[in-house]
């Protein structure tokens, strides 16, 4: 297993706090793994320390589980300004910080005494004020632009953070970001209600008239979710992708085979953001196509 953190696990490791998910749970799973003869290479990554053509090379068949880590921006003025950061480098920092590894390109960052605000309605967005909670954040605010029961992610989730301070703003959507100094001074955000359904079946938030206001803020978290990260190469191994970026499967009778045929994938990185019990029972699945694969190989 070929993975660019210094711990295994991907998102289970950086990407979900320890309140969520215990750091002990992944080091237990790494040992009984380890002991069963699965070999760990640890901060590599394919593409860059090691050439996935040396990978392809000397194994019979690949399992691909890169997930989908290109975050979902706002595309409002202002994202740009220091005091904006992207839920996944805020997460990934503050837990490399915790464990004592190096930060890498994801930097820690300190919310303490901060009015902080968090964009987004998904449990990514519930990890970021949760995570801001227990730095010590002056007021953590999280604004979403449908009501509560439209929420894209856990009830439980919001529950829990609400029971921790967490004030939540629904029918609240972000114009803008203002700044002073190319730093973060405060939100414009509008007030909605919910119209029409949309192409999904969700009702649209609509802006209300004359309802603009500034939220004053130290810190703003995005938290818009996250779409597919194809990898450059790719394409030099005949790796097909739809126009979303996820990795086509089931060409073939075997449902979890690219158009590689040596290759197969599973997860984020073919159905999109989701959650982490669903990628683990797609690559149980891809692990059998595999062994198909191989049986017939042989």
């Amino acid at each position: 297993v070929y993975d660019r953190h210094p711990e295994i696990g991907g998102l289970l490791s950086f990407g979900i706090p320890e309140f969520k998910l215990g750091y002990e749970v992944i080091r237990t799973r790494r040992k009984i793994l380890q002991d069963m003869g699965v070999q760990f290479k640890l901060e590599t990554e394919i593409g860059c320390d090691l050439p996935f053509e040396d990978v392809l090379e000397n194994h019979d068949a690949i399992f691909l589980g890169l997930g989908a880590y290109t975050p979902m921006t706002a595309g409002i003025p202002g994202e740009g300004a220091y005091g904006v950061y992207r839920a996944l480098d805020y997460l990934v920092g503050n837990t490399k910080h915790l464990l004592g590894f190096a930060a890498g390109g994801h930097c820690y960052v300190d919310l303490k005494g901060k009015n902080v605000v968090v964009l987004g309605g998904g449990d990514t967005a519930m990890d970021c004020v949760r995570t801001a909670v227990r730095q010590g954040a002056g007021e953590v605010r999280c604004l979403y632009r449908r009501d509560r029961q439209n929420m894209p992610g856990s009830q439980h989730e919001v529950e829990n953070a609400i029971e921790e301070g967490v004030e939540f703003l629904f029918n609240t959507q972000v114009r803008a970001i203002n700044t002073a100094d190319d730093r973060v001074k405060a939100v414009r955000a509008v007030q909605t209600r919910l119209g029409d359904a949309d192409e999904s079946g969700r009702q649209r938030p609509e802006p209300i008239a004359d309802s603009e206001h500034d939220i004053e803020t130290d810190a703003v978290i995005v938290a818009y979710g996250f779409k597919a990260s194809p990898a450059p190469w790719f394409t030099d191994f005949g790796i097909e992708t739809n126009r979303w970026g996820l990795v086509k499967v089931g060409a073939s009778d075997l449902s979890f085979q690219t158009s590689n045929p040596r290759i197969f994938a599973a997860g984020d990185m073919v159905r999109g953001a989701d959650l982490v019990v669903t990628a683990i029972a797609d690559a149980r699945k891809a692990a059998n196509d595999i062994v198909q694969f191989l049986g017939a190989s042989s």
